[in-house]
């Protein structure tokens, strides 16, 4: 699983969910031929991200290259079970990307349009937000 090797802050303040505009960064195919592009808003955690990836690698087999244009760095802390009210903040649990519409997360060279559309869509249903398949024009 993906997760900082250090990082500045341990824990970070919950944002304002103010769902708006678009992916002003990684928003175009940088590396690849084909990518798989968000459709929604979400936090996609280094969990969804692995399996997402295992498809991707699993599927192509040794054809293509894979690259991931997102990494999990924001910080989710979370309580115990039946702990009671008070006591401060939970500790890190988990670490999440944030994605706006518009972000490219993954990108594939090597393999054939029809395989890498199968793929990255196989890979999208690991993931909590809705993906387009995209490809360089």
């Amino acid at each position: 699983m993906l997760l900082p090797k250090r990082v500045k802050h341990r824990k970070w303040h919950k944002p304002r969910h103010r769902a708006t505009g678009i992916a002003s960064r990684n928003k175009t195919l940088a590396f690849g031929t084909f990518g798989l592009m968000t459709e929604d808003y979400s936090w996609v955690t280094s969990r969804q991200l692995e399996a997402a990836r295992r498809v991707l690698t699993r599927y192509v087999r040794r054809g293509g290259k894979i690259w991931t244009r997102i990494f999990p760095d924001r910080p989710v802390t979370k309580k115990g079970n039946e702990v009671p009210m008070g006591g401060g903040k939970g500790s890190p649990d988990h670490y999440v990307a944030t994605v706006k519409p518009g972000t490219v997360l993954f990108e594939m060279e090597g393999v054939t349009e029809e395989e890498a559309r199968k793929a990255l869509i196989l890979a999208g249903h690991k993931l909590p937000v809705h993906g387009k398949f995209i490809k360089k024009n």
